[in-house]
């Protein structure tokens, strides 16, 4: 499977002519990344996470595209009536399959920002027992071992010891990074040194990738 990565959040998933992506929000190259895309996973209602320009022009020029995301990000979609059909509300604890994908979902919640703001419902997914993309949480899939994990190595509700232990308590044997656009180059360092060094200890290898950069997972 092809693993592309895009600015901050989203990563576009290709095998056997098929392509699923995770997450194309506004901070991505979201059109790119959907460009001929057969199914779109959304994390959680944030901008960052969903463009919902791009995805619902794409739903309307690609009939093929199917889209699964929590109730509230399906809700929004629906509104255009005329690609409700291909709108998918999606559980935690579930799983199903998509244009030659399998799915299962973990979490249920957004990490908390701060006790003013509210928690809004967050969806992990694990593709084909192989990468998991854990949105805007540090979920740690149960029953399972990950081969791919990506990564969200910072955000206004993470600190680095709370990154460090995501990737320690998953203990997948490859790790990329996502939601990193508010990154600068000396605050990436500091992260990724930390998680590169202490992930390595216990079998995880890190390797940071930049925007449409791809790997074989």
């Amino acid at each position: 499977m092809k693993l592309t990565k895009y600015t901050h959040a989203c990563v576009r998933l290709e095998k056997e002519g098929k392509v699923l992506v995770i997450d194309p929000g506004t901070f991505s190259e979201s059109e790119e990344a959907l460009s001929g895309a057969h199914a779109v996973l959304v994390t959680h209602e944030h901008n960052d996470h969903i463009d919902h320009t791009a995805v619902t022009a794409a739903l309307r020029s690609n009939n093929a595209l199917e889209v699964y995301a929590p109730a509230g990000v399906a809700a929004a979609l629906t509104e255009n009536g005329d690609v409700a059909d291909r709108v998918h509300t999606v559980e935690p604890g579930s799983g199903f399959e998509t244009s030659g994908f399998n799915i299962e979902t973990f979490g249920g919640q957004h990490a908390l920002i701060h006790a003013q703001i509210p928690v809004v419902a967050n969806i992990g997914y694990l593709v084909d027992d192989n990468v998991f993309h854990p949105g805007d949480s540090f979920v740690v899939p149960d029953g399972i071992d990950v081969q791919t994990l990506l990564v969200p190595i910072h955000a206004p509700w993470s600190k680095v010891g709370e990154v460090v232990d995501f990737v320690i308590s998953v203990r997948a044997p490859k790790a990329f990074p996502v939601h990193d656009a508010l990154l600068n180059e000396l605050g990436r360092g500091i992260v990724e040194g930390h998680v590169t060094r202490i992930g390595a200890r216990y079998g995880t290898r890190y390797e940071r990738l930049a925007p449409r950069d791809s790997v074989e997972v």
